[in-house]
């Protein structure tokens, strides 16, 4: 095998995407300190149980593993960046107040989500601790609209689900934890003869409740639809007026219901939401509440938080909108002179783009658009438009 080649659904990033993602960045991250979070930044690999705490067997498959060379123990290349930002939360912060966190860094998955997905995901997110009622989901959901605004993501669809209405039915009834899995997985693809077959024995109000989910996907009227089919429980009728409440407050944008997408059931513990743009092939940002996934992380204290965020590719942004145009330059001609070198390093402390032409490449600037010129007129070096 030839030495330049790299592994499956790994890939270098080439100038001009390279310079969209990094530009991305920074305006994304300028996004959420405009909301008040802050930056925090954990290593890339650490001890393999803080990694998994609390996140289901799903993020184990995705999680690389080896060995530390210094204490002996399993390290993992993390896969998600949610439990080392609940760990600094609750370990190294310890804070008892309101607290907003943001990140922006690779993962590694040991197999892509899905085909022609990238292995290495550059995750940006931002979550926030302490507060447990649903103005946190929106301002958590209201972040991710603007980001992708900002992204200059068009023709966006959100959609609402909430992890205890599936949850509430199954409380209902006694199953062991691999029929829950088996459900929730039939739920999620909408595999009704599978979930008519896992559910034959149940009591009727949990068959009939857990059946109905597989319908229960569409606009505002599905909200409708559920409370007259599903159970009036508590915590139903209470889920069920909160993404009423939240789709209320998101106004212009287009919000769709899908109240038996049960995918990371062992993780979210109520409202979650997926972020779709025309021509993507999948959410662009998917975010939720997922109360308690800091409670293993505390000391001394009660870490056991309430927390809810959201968090994006930010390759898998810049691939679905339009490749920013050539960042324009100034062209200079190479010299040893010292009113030229003053005058380029003036240029470039006002934030100019300033390109060198070295002898014998006159033509060979590619990745920006040199719009101007460097030239001496009358003793004075001054810019002209090409």
């Amino acid at each position: 095998m030839s030495a330049w080649v790299l592994p499956d659904h790994v890939a270098d990033v080439l100038p001009s995407e390279a310079r969209h993602i990094e530009e991305l960045r920074r305006e994304l991250l300028d996004t959420a300190r405009g909301y008040g979070y802050e930056l925090v930044m954990p290593p890339l690999l650490e001890h393999l149980e803080s990694l998994l705490t609390g996140t289901g067997e799903a993020l184990d498959l995705q999680t690389f593993k080896l060995v530390d060379q210094l204490s002996g123990r399993t390290l993992g290349l993390r896969a998600d960046t949610t439990p080392q930002v609940a760990r600094i939360d609750a370990h190294l912060l310890g804070r008892t107040s309101l607290t907003r966190l943001c990140y922006c860094g690779p993962v590694l998955h040991t197999r892509p989500a899905r085909p022609h997905a990238t292995r290495e995901p550059l995750q940006l997110g931002a979550e926030i601790y302490g507060h447990a009622g649903p103005e946190a989901d929106l301002e958590v959901l209201q972040l991710a609209l603007d980001c992708l605004s900002v992204a200059r993501v068009s023709d966006l669809q959100v959609d609402l689900a909430d992890a205890r209405i599936p949850a509430s039915l199954l409380q209902a009834q006694d199953t062991s934890e691999a029929q829950r899995h088996e459900i929730h997985a039939a739920l999620a693809i909408k595999d009704a003869s599978t979930l008519n077959r896992l559910t034959s024995d149940f009591a009727p109000v949990v068959r009939d409740g857990l059946r109905a989910l597989v319908g229960l996907y569409g606009d505002v009227h599905v909200l409708d639809e559920a409370a007259a089919r599903l159970p009036a429980t508590a915590e139903i009728t209470q889920s069920l007026a909160q993404l009423r409440w939240l789709a209320e407050q998101v106004p212009g944008a287009a919000i769709s219901f899908d109240l038996g997408d049960s995918r990371g059931y062992a993780y979210y513990s109520g409202m979650r939401f997926a972020i779709y743009a025309k021509g993507a092939s999948d959410a662009l940002a998917r975010g939720g509440r997922y109360d308690g996934v800091g409670a293993v992380f505390g000391h001394r204290i009660d870490r056991d938080r309430p927390a809810v965020g959201f968090s994006l590719d930010l390759k898998e942004v810049v691939a679905a909108v339009k490749p920013l145009a050539l960042r324009a330059a100034i062209r200079a001609p190479w010299g040893n002179s010292a009113t030229l070198r003053t005058a380029i390093a003036a240029l470039r402390r006002r934030g100019e783009t300033v390109v060198c032409v070295l002898p014998g490449h006159e033509s060979e600037v590619d990745e920006f658009h040199c719009d101007r010129e460097l030239t001496e007129a009358a003793g004075q070096w001054v810019v002209q438009a090409l």
